[in-house]
């Protein structure tokens, strides 16, 4: 921690600094490698729908041990009523849940006593949860539009806190996140809940609050930055992220443990369920949101930047100052390597200028 604590303050002051903004091309190669397998997954794989979203019946049937001859034998009672069951899942190692695609009430009905009498349970105790397509369809367009406002409230307030070209930025990175973390649901065959998209609006918020911490020092340190010519816009913006760095991956760390616990926890005790849909979308979510705040975003924003009129110019003042300062230098050495050759040349010599002089003062 000590050694952590070092750097940390080494990178504060600039005396170690990591060109993150200047290597910005091989985070967007690794950003679009994992982009395009997240698409390429969804296009194979696609989504796997809850009832919520798509609509469906679920019943549960609470058991003394569940194991995987239950699920056997809750797919062949299902078959058995003539339906086809979507998914037969274990929840928490004594529920054996069974979805299927939509049923009227009379066939939910036939299907939980036949449930019941297979599995040697009262119908009493098998919970049944109906969905019909037009609520899940209401679903769906609750949370798009729960994402949309989020995003333009978003973009309102760090176009006026900040500049739009750090609300373009930032809304990239939050982009980039939510297609990775979609990308590891589609992968994983979790199934998408409301829970998962409380999950997704949390992780864009994390994230989100990863960048501004950082664009607001990125804003400290470019203020007046105009009217100077010593360092570049790239150079006090990639200053700023080594200066969050520690910051950054502390805070991750910190949120990400106990996410990762809840998510052991859930996957190997409890089974599928809205605990496992949560925390995993959380914890790809903080993960990739912080590759984003750090390697995305601020190097994005540095892109934008370069091109406008005074920050080109900034870097051509840059640039020319240096270069006289190099200038500077050798002439400095040539006049210091040069005089020990004058003063070499004798007390003749020297008496000779001295009389020179005086001839010419009078």
């Amino acid at each position: 921690m000590a050694s952590l604590s070092r750097l940390g303050n080494s990178l504060y002051r600039g005396d170690v600094s990591y060109n993150i903004v200047g290597r910005r091309k091989a985070w967007y190669l690794i950003s679009a490698i994992l982009i395009v397998l997240s698409i390429a997954t969804l296009g194979v794989r696609g989504l796997n729908l809850g009832i919520e979203f798509k609509g469906g019946a679920e019943f549960s049937v609470p058991l003394s041990v569940a194991n995987d001859e239950s699920i056997s034998q809750a797919r062949e009672t299902v078959l058995a009523t003539g339906e086809t069951p979507s998914t037969v899942t274990i929840i928490g190692g004594d529920t054996i849940r069974i979805q299927t695609p939509a049923l009227t009430t009379e066939a939910s009905n036939v299907l939980s006593a036949a449930l019941a009498e297979s599995f040697g349970v009262t119908e009493a105790n098998i919970k049944v949860q109906l969905v019909g397509p037009s609520w899940g369809e209401e679903v769906t367009r609750n949370a798009i539009q729960a994402l949309i406002v989020f995003l333009v409230l978003v973009a309102i307030f760090l176009s006026i806190y900040f500049e739009w070209q750090m609300a373009v930025a930032a809304l990239i990175a939050l982009a980039h996140d939510v297609l990775i973390t979609v990308g590891i649901y589609a992968l994983s065959g979790f199934e998408v809940t409301p829970a998962s998209v409380i999950g997704f609006l949390t992780i864009l918020g994390y994230s989100l609050y990863d960048t501004v911490v950082v664009f607001d020092k990125v804003k400290e340190n470019t203020k007046g930055i105009h009217g100077g010519s010593r360092t570049t816009y790239s150079e006090a913006a990639n200053l700023a992220l080594n200066q969050t760095l520690v910051r950054s991956i502390n805070t991750s760390i910190v949120a990400l443990l106990p996410v990762l616990a809840i998510l052991i926890v859930g996957v190997t005790l409890l089974g599928v369920g809205t605990l496992n849909d949560l925390s995993l979308a959380l914890f790809v979510g903080m993960l990739v949101g912080t590759f984003s705040s750090i390697f995305i975003a601020t190097p994005y924003l540095c892109q934008m930047k370069e091109r406008t009129p005074e920050n080109i110019a900034l870097a051509n003042r840059v640039k020319a100052r240096r270069k006289g300062s190099d200038a500077g230098s050798d002439i400095k050495l040539e006049v210091t390597v040069g005089a020990p050759i004058v003063s070499s040349a004798g007390p003749r010599q020297q008496r000779v200028k001295k009389t020179r002089s005086g001839r010419s003062g009078k």
